[in-house]
């Protein structure tokens, strides 16, 4: 029995090495997609050999091919009067469980492959919250940084003009991501209800509270991670209690972040943004940082000016030299490197949480594992954004709005069920204590088996 089981694995394995290498071969110059293909793939080997009618129904091949991609120009007139183009794209990923669910973001560096990966992770994370929806995201590389809100005004219609056409309520429901807040949603809800003469609130969420919006929905990424974190720690006996934390970034998801793991009892000593970082060892004080970004709009560079005790340091990647307990990183993708993960462990770090999308790279995650760092993965720590987003879109067909603590008590729960889900799979297919492996394995099943489900589509 346990040769033919592993008979089987060996099997199961060469069958995902085979269709990486097709992946490879059809998007060979995209690096983060296939970062995020093999990142998963790797892992599925042990659920394929239990469940051979997976490969014999073709679920890998069809599940790395996105149901639809789409690109669109974004032609938009600045404040000088001249015209400006960007580029846009809709990666609608899959719909096996439900509307393609997942954000846009505005970036830079957005091209096909972020958005990809991003789309491609967000089937799964999904598919973890329980909530009935399929992957997908979005975005532009349109930077919102130094435009007015007249530009961005601009910029977001144009973008809504194009991309309404493959948007609805029960087909597609894009959220935020980096660089798109409440203010650009609001701007392309407006948009939308212009064009569509219709007020469909579940077409978009993370609006404003005032027009369908969701309480929590801004706190929910980060308490998330923090609440993941911590059923965590609690599995071994630990807590965020007298802990020294370290959270990249300083957007809505590290700001919810530090402020569950303070309000946990945690040391927050350090945060950045995209020019550098701050430390300050006898605690982060959050009202500085919420007024820097959320109401002024400044550099985190400005928090010394305020607490002259602190340090700035240009550049963000020195924030993993500082020793801590447990690392949050909630700015972005492969912000965590193989050096990095190295200097982590040597300091001392007990914990990672991914806040962010895909923060730590494949040699910085196997550094973490290697040397029993609990490791929390983003498509589960990263969850609790879009499992409000969610219920958001459930009290917009409802025609009803759940106070703070309602949502904040549900998101509480789904990010505990999620622990227990990634625990529970991992255990039951040989990875004990892996949660890398036990969130990709239960996020995976529950697509197969609807695809399954619902044929050859």
């Amino acid at each position: 029995m346990e040769s033919t089981l592993a008979s089987r694995e060996i099997d199961a394995a060469e069958y995902v090495q085979r269709v990486y290498e097709s992946v490879v071969m059809k998007n060979q110059h995209e690096t983060e997609y296939l970062q995020a293909v093999k990142e998963i793939l790797d892992t599925l080997s042990p659920i394929l050999a239990a469940h051979p009618e997976y490969i014999e129904s073709g679920i890998l091949e069809r599940i790395v091919e996105p149901e639809r991609v789409v690109m669109f120009r974004v032609p938009w007139v600045d404040d000088a009067g001249r015209v400006q183009v960007n580029r846009g794209y809709r990666v609608q990923f899959n719909s096996a469980l439900g509307p393609y669910k997942g954000g846009l973001r505005f970036h830079p560096s957005v091209s096909a492959s972020i958005i990809k990966f991003l789309g491609f992770e967000q089937i799964f994370k999904n598919s973890l919250t329980g909530q009935p929806i399929g992957g997908g995201k979005g975005g532009s590389d349109f930077d919102p940084k130094g435009k007015s809100d007249q530009e961005i005004m601009r910029f977001t219609q144009s973008f809504m003009t194009e991309l309404y056409k493959y948007l609805g309520q029960d087909t597609d429901v894009p959220a935020g991501d980096i660089g798109v807040g409440a203010r650009e949603i609001g701007y392309m809800f407006g948009q939308y209800k212009r064009i569509r003469g219709a007020h469909e609130a579940g077409v978009l969420t993370g609006k404003g509270i005032g027009y369908g919006g969701s309480l929590a929905r801004k706190e929910a990424t980060g308490y998330g991670c923090v609440y993941f974190v911590n059923e965590m720690l609690q599995a071994k006996g630990l807590s965020f209690e007298d802990k020294t934390v370290i959270v990249s970034g300083s957007g809505n998801v590290s700001i919810y972040a530090m402020k569950k793991a303070q309000e946990f009892g945690a040391r927050v000593v350090a945060c950045s943004d995209s020019n550098g970082y701050i430390y300050d060892p006898e605690g982060i004080q959050l009202d500085t940082v919420i007024q820097l970004k959320e109401v002024e709009r400044r550099r985190i560079s400005d928090y010394v000016k305020f607490h002259p005790h602190a340090v700035y340091t240009e550049g963000c990647s020195g924030i993993w030299s500082i020793p801590c307990d447990i690392a949050l990183p909630c700015a972005t993708q492969n912000e965590i490197d193989e050096q990095a993960a190295k200097v982590l462990v040597q300091n001392g770090v007990k914990a990672i949480g991914e806040g962010a999308n895909m923060p730590s790279t494949l040699e910085a995650i196997h550094i973490f594992h290697t040397n029993g760092v609990l490791f929390g993965p983003a498509k589960a720590a990263n969850a609790g954004g879009v499992a409000v987003s969610s219920l958001e879109m459930s009290q917009n067909s409802m025609r009803l709005a759940w106070t703070f603590e309602e949502v904040d008590a549900k998101l509480h729960m789904i990010m505990k069920n999620i622990y227990e889900s990634c625990e529970a799979a991992a255990k039951e297919y040989g990875h004990e204590g892996n949660l890398l492996v036990g969130a990709n394995i239960a996020g995976f099943k529950k697509v197969a088996d609807a695809m399954m489900a619902q044929g050859i589509v």
